[in-house]
């Protein structure tokens, strides 16, 4: 296998002769040779930065090989000796957190103070997994019977793979392999092909961390490459996170092969607001969730939900903030928001937006005729608001992931948590109100996995485990915190005694009836 050099120190190498992006297996950077690639643009000039290899089943194959060979030798690591390496792994990213974020940027065009916070996040998850010395203990149970002890045991599963989107290209791969890694397992990671040299880097770091070749690989490729993992008897756990026409045949696909599944799809977030709440902060906060990183985010609030009224004030003070965004490229300080991650993507979200007029909601802000001077291929859109929109509506049903969003006026608290619990998408929702007993309906009536009380994105903590509801989730476990040690583990019961004296007869009744 050729080794290549490092591919991704410079996304902003010159425009006119784009990278050429391969894999990373068994230690090292390889060049793809399937002959079929795709593009990876700079979405704030529009201009290709890279070409990026696709995989053919026979290359996803060769990267799984590699994380099976080595499972073994990382299997029987201590777990003390893989948290060091995790330990080290951090100190690098730490280190390395301004080129990283600038990879980001480059390729997903989320402003780079985003960047950084998408980093933090993932650092969360290792500094989580660093600890799994403890998390890995089993429970004892003396005497279960007459001199008959019980223990469990957490084991690795062994080959895992991951298939992540472009929204965040560093957080979402790391809310998966450092604790599966840290569990004992090998792992092959699938990033989004659109913006593929965060997770480059990442698998870099990794083996300079100390992680031994073949631990961590990262495939590039398509729906070939993700068929591969899927069928693969070799592959024990598959981890998604992506729309949700696509998180379902992956839990059926996967499942139908026998593996374990953790499938996080599409979203729909509703931020409930009610007449008693502070009204500037609310307006602040559904200005942040609702076109951060250009709402590409599976926890972007997209349906603000006036209760009362409230709902003209709530109006009026959102159109202003959103007219006064200031987009731009993600590298200049001052801007609010970047570009979409490709100009398909933004094309998508126009249609939305020209659909939402359609069926007569009402435009507050159009966003559709911004244009940045000097960038003027890049892939911007300006943020937009409707108003009057109802639950028949396209704009409200589906998840746009841009920057759109939608007020939707209800009377009372009772239709709105109506309103969020009749959507299909259950991923997280939040309330603003000062009222404890209006939080406390919402929460306990409320069909999602995450909540916030004047928190407009209620993402867990590392130590917590992130995941929704209904078709927002296919699989019993969330991911990360408890849940991601459940999933990448599985569990063995003992239960044993140590004969003394003379031999006994034959026993026809379990241990624990004596």
């Amino acid at each position: 296998m050729k080794s290549e050099p490092s591919p991704v120190r410079d996304p902003v190498a010159a425009q006119a002769t784009p990278r050429d992006l391969g894999h990373f297996i068994a230690g090292r950077f390889v060049p793809g040779n399937s002959g079929r690639t795709a593009r990876v643009y700079n979405p704030t000039t529009g201009m290709v930065a890279a070409n990026i290899a696709l995989a053919s089943s026979t290359e996803t194959q060769t990267a799984i090989s590699a994380a099976d060979a080595a499972l073994p030798g990382w299997r029987g690591t201590t777990p003390l000796a893989r948290a060091r390496i995790l330990f080290r792994f951090k100190e690098l990213v730490e280190r390395n957190a301004a080129e990283l974020a600038g990879l980001i940027t480059a390729e997903h065009g989320k402003v780079l103070g985003d960047a950084r916070g998408e980093l933090t996040r993932g650092l969360e998850v290792v500094e989580f997994a660093c600890g799994i010395p403890h998390l890995l203990k089993g429970e004892f149970s003396e005497n279960v019977g007459s001199d008959v002890d019980s223990w469990s045991l957490r084991q690795p599963v062994g080959v895992c793979a991951g298939v992540t989107p472009f929204n965040f290209p560093t957080m979402v791969p790391m809310w998966m392999f450092p604790i599966a890694i840290a569990c004992g397992n090998t792992f092959v990671l699938k990033p989004s092909e659109r913006d593929p040299s965060p997770p480059l880097r990442l698998a870099e770091l990794l083996q300079e961390a100390g992680l031994p070749d073949g631990v961590f690989n990262v495939v590039n490729g398509d729906k070939e490459a993700v068929d591969t993992l899927l069928g693969d008897p070799r592959i024990g756990a598959v981890s998604f996170v992506g729309s949700t026409p696509v998180a379902e045949y992956i839990y059926s696909e996967g499942s139908r092969h026998g593996k374990r599944v953790q499938a996080l799809g599409g979203a729909k977030n509703h931020m409930v607001v009610m007449p008693d709440a502070d009204l500037e902060m609310a307006v602040s906060a559904l200005m942040g969730a609702a076109y951060g990183s250009a709402g590409e985010r599976c926890m972007a609030i997209s349906v603000a939900v006036a209760v009362g009224d409230i709902a003209d004030s709530l109006v009026a003070r959102l159109a202003e903030r959103v007219q006064s965004l200031r987009v731009g490229p993600g590298t200049d300080a001052a801007v609010d928001m970047g570009p979409l991650v490709t100009g398909n993507h933004r094309d998508k979200v126009l249609g939305y937006v020209d659909a939402g007029v359609a069926e007569g909601a009402t435009l507050v802000v159009d966003g559709r005729r911004l244009r940045v001077a000097g960038f003027e291929e890049g892939f911007f859109l300006g943020g937009c608001l409707f108003d009057d929109v109802t639950p028949e509506m396209r704009i409200y049903r589906e998840e746009i992931f841009g920057p759109v969003l939608c007020v939707v006026r209800v009377p009372d608290l009772d239709s709105a948590i109506t309103l969020v619990n009749r959507h299909e998408y259950g991923n997280g929702t939040a309330i603003f109100t000062r009222d404890g007993d209006s939080s406390r309906r919402f929460t306990q009536r409320i069909e999602a996995g995450m909540i916030g009380i004047n928190i407009p994105i209620p993402v867990p903590m590392a130590f917590h485990s992130f995941g929704g509801w209904k078709r927002s989730l296919f699989g019993p476990l969330h991911m990360h915190g408890a849940d991601g040690v459940r999933f990448y583990t599985r569990l063995k019961t003992v239960t044993g005694r140590w004969p003394t004296g003379p031999a006994q007869r034959a026993e026809f009744s379990m241990p624990t009836m004596k």
